[in-house]
C-alpha cells in the first residue's frame, strides 16, 4: 500500500483529501504545520508528499529542501509563476494550485508513484560495507553478491531507507506487506534471524541489532 503524506493545516481540505486518497486505496498521513510534518518525517518515509506553502511553523518553502528522497507535489493557493518556477527548480516534482480538480490531483499522483527511479527513490543504498541497486535488485556486501529472499530484501532495503531509525516491528510489517504478503508477526523474527545470517557470512560483521521492545535498526559497530 503506497503512503501518502499530506501537509496542510486546512482542516477541511485536509479531511476531503483523505476521505478520496483512502477510497483510491492509499494510506494517509497528516501533518498540520511544517515543524510537526519534520518530526513525522524522523520515524517515517512515505511514498509521496502533498505539501502546502503557507503553514504554521516551518513554511513550505521551508520544508521543500528538507523533504530529499520523496517525491512532493505542492498545493497552494500562490499562483505567481515565478513562485511555481523556484519550487520546481528547488525540488518539488509538480505544482497544483488551489482550489483544484480531485480527479486531476488523483492523476498526477499516479504520475509520479509510477515512477520507480524518480525523484521518490534512490537507485543506490550503502551503510558501512552494504550496497543496495534497487534497479537491478541485487545486494552486496564488502563486494560479495548476497542472495536473499524476497522478504528479507524488503526488510533490508527498508533498514538501509532509514539507517538511524529503529523500525518498530509493525512498521516493518507494514512497510513490506505490498512486497511481501507473507511475512507476518510470528514468522518475521525468523526472516530477520536468516538476513543477519547471511549478511555476517559476508562480512563477519553482525549489521542488524535488535531494540527491545521496539523493533529493530542498523548497526555498524561490527
Amino acid at each position: 500500500m503506497k503512503q501518502i503524506l499530506i501537509i496542510d493545516d486546512d482542516v477541511y481540505i485536509g479531511n476531503m483529501l483523505e476521505e478520496v486518497l483512502t477510497k483510491e486505496g492509499y494510506r494517509v498521513w497528516r501533518a498540520y504545520s511544517g515543524t510537526e510534518a519534520m518530526l513525522l518525517l524522523n520515524g517515517c518515509t512515505p511514498d509521496l508528499v502533498l505539501l502546502d506553502l503557507m503553514l504554521p511553523g516551518l513554511a513550505g518553502e521551508e520544508v521543500l529542501p528538507k523533504l530529499t528522497g520523496i517525491p512532493v507535489i505542492v498545493v497552494s493557493a500562490k499562483v505567481d509563476v515565478a513562485n511555481k518556477v523556484e519550487l520546481l527548480l528547488n525540488g518539488a516534482v509538480d505544482y497544483m494550485t488551489k482550489p483544484f480538480h480531485v480527479k486531476e490531483l488523483l492523476a498526477r499522483i499516479t504520475v509520479q508513484l509510477r515512477r520507480p527511479t524518480s525523484l521518490g527513490e534512490t537507485v543506490l543504498l550503502v551503510f558501512d560495507d552494504i550496497q543496495m541497486n534497487t534497479v537491478e535488485h541485487d545486494v552486496t556486501v564488502m563486494g560479495i553478491s548476497v542472495k536473499l529472499t524476497r522478504t528479507e530484501y524488503a526488510i533490508l532495503k527498508l533498514l538501509l531507507q532509514n539507517p538511524t531509525q529503529v523500525i518498530t516491528k509493525s512498521l516493518l510489517l507494514e512497510r513490506i506487506s505490498e512486497d511481501t504478503p507473507d511475512c507476518t508477526d510470528s514468522s518475521l523474527k525468523m526472516h530477520i534471524s536468516n538476513l543477519r545470517k547471511k549478511l555476517r557470512e559476508a562480512s563477519g560483521k553482525d549489521y542488524i541489532e535488535a531494540v527491545w521492545g521496539i523493533g529493530f535498526k542498523l548497526n555498524n559497530a561490527g
